[in-house]
């Protein structure tokens, strides 16, 4: 069994509760990390033997392009469909930040992260 992370991938999204934030949208970043079986790509050294993380991270491209309100909507999409897409993966750990949310004061990020 090995872990896979991809750490701080950079999105600009339109997502958030407020009108304004999906209209002008502000700046996203996600962490993925997924466990899967790398038995055949320690042997083979071939791609096709392993979960592709360049594919993966086309798909949580796609996924951030989705408009939504909530982080946890996003987080919950992408695990979904990391999953369906990607059926040697056995387990997913995502992190969905916002960047300097409009909050009222000032703060690096707020961030939700979810497993399944």
């Amino acid at each position: 069994m090995s872990k896979i992370t991809i750490k701080n991938m950079e999105f600009y999204a339109f997502h958030g509760c407020f009108e304004e934030e999906r209209q002008i949208g502000t700046h996203f970043s996600v962490d993925i990390s997924f466990e899967t079986s790398s038995l055949k790509a320690e042997q083979t050294d071939n791609v096709e033997d392993t979960v592709d993380y360049s594919k993966v991270y086309q798909v949580i491209k796609q996924e951030m392009s989705k408009s939504s309100h909530l982080l946890e909507h996003i987080a919950r999409r992408i695990i979904n469909e990391v999953k369906l897409q990607f059926p040697a993966i056995e387990s997913v750990k995502v992190e969905v930040k916002k960047l300097n949310p409009p909050v009222g004061g000032k703060m690096d990020y707020v961030s939700v992260e979810l497993e399944g």
